[in-house]
């Protein structure tokens, strides 16, 4: 059990059983010659042989569960799509096929959102550990789920360990990385766009797709989630994931940060501080591939003095001369920035102002910090900037306005109740689109319910984040597992944009609300 109070959250992976739905199969069957059958030849058919072989219509379960699976002791509802369900829905042992729950049906009505009628079948109160599938009259079954005690370690480390996976400019091998090893790619020193003669070596990183682009922004946003997720839940951090550095005294989640963390001193301009946008790899059947430089952009270089200065204040207790060094590349980086505000975002720059701020005490960050929340005297949580900024400006040990932090905290919590009341609205429990495809969306809700959760230990947030995790393994319209490898259904059966996974920023979200859900251990009926 872990020291916070909440819902003790579940997912664990089980195997495929075969779907069963309410509509009536269609047996096989094979077309016979006649053959002195003595009955009358039918009309002449010209030669033509008719073709059967059409394809068969997909057919999705009308009960929706968590494909993975529930905590013991959780909330665990099912959710019934269909205008007219029957009453009851009953629990089988996967297995054995014996009948072990019976619950009641509760109707809850059309949808608009997202165009069905829903019901749920809660089952709460059953609380015995294994395998099994829902079915109801009519309305056929569910795929199968686990109940357990604690299914939720696998998946995480899966989560975290994607971004291993994405390591550029390292040999993965086979021991550590299975079916996923490969060669070092992307290894050779990358010309400027602007100025071929001019190389420098800008390996390693994070692939942020199959052509093997690094980018400056996107990588600072994801370590930014990933920091927050280690600072608010160290504890969830402890598994050994199976990397290179594993085992060296430091938890792995900051050991992969800091891989992509040298990738981005290495983009930095050691004169003037300025960074460089990206690294992109272009085919040239001569040459082979060749990595191209993109060149400095303000949005790369502020949000690059935000993310070093986050990492230093974070690191300085593992290696204090490594976190200087990204102390001095990120204040360099504000330097620059500071010369050409106009082409730099306020909210950015207040973002840089709290993270160098938090790290070194210097005033003259504190001052940008007062000035943009006086302006701004209710900031806008759906920034991934400001929610950054104001949440390290909470966390600082550092002399704060209080006025200004009291403040903060009253739009963090409104922002906590509009994000939980618009979940609570949807028949899905979830404010999920009609293509139920809004995942960036959600994971960003998420993001600021787990913050919110974390200062109060609010048990309706935990259960709203929980409900999150039961959408993305399965509890959706379309009966898909948006995460790899958990799950009967992927989402690759309709949609591979909708993975979470592949996405290294939308992971970092979910890192955030996994640890969220982790950690809020508490069965139902504790205080």
């Amino acid at each position: 059990m872990r020291n916070r109070l909440g819902f003790k959250k579940t997912i664990c992976i089980v195997l495929l059983l075969a779907l069963l739905t309410g509509c009536r199969f269609v047996s096989d069957f094979s077309v016979e010659t006649l053959q002195n059958s003595g009955e009358e030849a039918g009309p002449a058919t010209l030669g033509l042989t008719p073709a059967f072989d059409y394809e068969v219509p997909e057919s999705l379960p009308n009960i929706l569960v968590d494909q993975v699976g529930y905590e013991l002791g959780s909330n665990k509802i099912a959710v019934i799509r269909g205008e007219l369900p029957p009453d009851n829905f009953t629990i089988y042992e996967a297995e054995s096929g014996q009948k072990v729950y019976e619950g009641k049906i509760e109707q809850k009505g059309y949808d608009e959102t997202i165009g069905n009628y829903i019901s749920y079948g809660d089952f709460t109160d059953f609380n015995t550990p294994g395998s099994y599938y829902i079915e109801a009259a009519m309305i056929g079954q569910s795929y199968p789920f686990e109940i357990s005690e604690e299914p939720y370690e696998e998946l995480f480390r899966a989560v975290l360990k994607q971004y291993y996976y994405n390591r550029c400019g390292l040999t993965l091998s086979t021991e550590l990385a299975g079916a996923k090893a490969h060669n070092a790619c992307h290894s050779r020193e990358a010309q400027m766009k602007e100025e071929a003669s001019v190389k420098r070596d800008v390996s390693g990183g994070w692939h942020i797709d199959e052509m093997g682009t690094r980018d400056v922004v996107k990588g600072c946003q994801t370590v930014n989630y990933l920091l927050l997720s280690y600072e608010l839940y160290p504890d969830i951090f402890e598994e050994d994931l199976k990397i290179p550095e594993s085992g060296n005294g430091i938890p792995d989640v900051l050991d992969e940060v800091k891989y992509e963390i040298d990738w981005l001193l290495k983009m930095q301009d050691a004169t003037s501080g300025a960074v460089y946008a990206s690294v992109n790899s272009v085919d040239n059947k001569t040459a082979g591939y060749i990595l191209y430089i993109d060149g400095v952009t303000m949005s790369a270089t502020i949000q690059f003095a935000a993310t070093m200065a986050r990492f230093s204040y974070i690191y300085q207790n593992y290696d204090r001369m490594f976190a200087t060094q990204c102390l001095k590349a990120a204040d360099r980086a504000y330097r620059y920035a500071e010369k050409y505000l106009a082409d730099v975002s306020m909210e950015e720059y207040f973002h840089a102002a709290t993270e160098l701020y938090r790290a070194t005490g210097n005033q003259r960050y504190h001052s940008v910090i007062k000035n943009y929340l006086t302006q701004n005297p209710e900031p806008d949580m759906d920034n991934d900037f400001v929610f950054w900024g104001c949440v390290t400006y909470l966390a600082t040990k550092q002399k704060v306005d209080v006025s200004l932090s009291s403040a903060v905290i009253q739009i963090l919590m409104h922002k906590g109740e509009q994000i939980s009341f618009a979940s609570k609205e949807s028949k899905l429990l979830v404010k999920a689109d009609e293509k139920q495809s809004n995942h960036a969306v959600l994971l960003k809700d998420m993001s600021r319910l787990a913050v919110v959760d974390h200062i109060i230990t609010n048990h309706e947030y935990a259960t709203v984040m929980e409900n999150h995790m039961h959408y993305m393994l399965g509890r959706n319209l379309q009966a898909v597992s948006y995460l790899d490898g958990a799950g009967d259904r992927s989402y690759k059966d309709i949609d591979e944009s909708l993975g979470i996974m592949n996405q290294v920023d939308l992971n970092a979200k979910l890192v955030l609300m996994l640890s969220a859900v982790m950690d809020d251990e508490m069965v139902v009926g504790e205080e």
